[in-house]
């Protein structure tokens, strides 16, 4: 059996859910490393998008930001920002990679801080940047990070980037666009999807090595559960070479 660490795992599954021909915002670290793996295996024709302006770069070396010169490489065109925003905002976008702090049942993420006194948080957090935005006008927002009790509450202490708010149709009926929202989230333990009728998170997938139980008793809210639960698919040789020679070959990723 191939050998893998938990972010190896979590950077081929989503990989795997970008298909070819999509479009997907991505920012540094984790997302990226799925990104270039796509392009370089199941999807390349993939078109990668940086918040900085760079659109469907072939990625020659990991960037170390979403400026980084690399996210120009070979690219289609070297925007901007706004453009980048334009783009989202036009419903041309298919994916965004978002990360935080807490996530709850029905994907609101917060990235801004811990703590009820916003002037005086216990933790501040980087904050929104772009991913507000992404997470309101991209079709599909997809997170990965590592599953516990205290990350996956509906205690949420702030609400950065918008999921399916209260569930239901209290996104659309905030006036976000009808049909975005929350698609996967990529943990170490299973992959979560939402349910269609009441947009609360549902298992779909348990990860090698993890049990149902596992997966229920780290985390804070009662999942719901696909009909039929499989079990991950782990990484590949052929995934695990390319990710690691020709992706991520420092291990500034999949070395943590």
């Amino acid at each position: 059996m191939v050998k893998y660490n938990q972010i190896e795992l979590m950077i081929c599954v989503a990989a795997r859910n970008l298909e070819d021909g999509s479009t997907v915002v991505v920012g540094t670290g984790a997302p990226c490393a799925a990104s270039m793996l796509a392009q370089k295996t199941c999807s390349p024709n993939i078109c990668i998008l940086f918040e900085a302006g760079g659109v469907a770069p072939i990625l020659p070396a990991m960037p170390i930001s979403v400026g980084d010169s690399r996210t120009f490489h070979q690219a289609i065109m070297a925007s901007s920002m706004p453009e980048i925003m334009e783009t989202c905002q036009r419903g041309i976008v298919d994916y965004t990679f978002l990360g935080g702090a807490q996530v709850d049942m029905y994907g609101n993420i917060n990235s801004t801080m811990i703590g009820t006194d916003h002037s005086k948080p216990k933790v501040r957090f980087p904050g929104s940047g772009g991913a507000n935005d992404l997470a309101s006008l991209c079709w599909r927002t997809m997170m990965m990070t590592v599953q516990d009790a205290k990350r996956f509450t509906n205690n949420i202490d702030f609400i950065t980037s918008p999921g399916y708010l209260q569930g239901g149709n209290s996104r659309y009926e905030a006036g976000l666009p009808k049909g975005t929202g929350p698609y996967r989230i990529i943990t170490n333990m299973a992959i979560m999807g939402f349910d269609d009728e009441t947009k609360r998170m549902k298992v779909i997938s348990i990860n090698p090595g993890y049990t149902r139980k596992d997966v229920q008793d780290n985390c804070g809210f009662e999942l719901l559960w696909a009909d039929t639960i499989t079990e991950t698919d782990a990484p590949t040789e052929s995934e695990l070479q390319i990710l690691r020679t020709e992706v991520d070959p420092h291990k500034y990723i999949i070395g943590r």
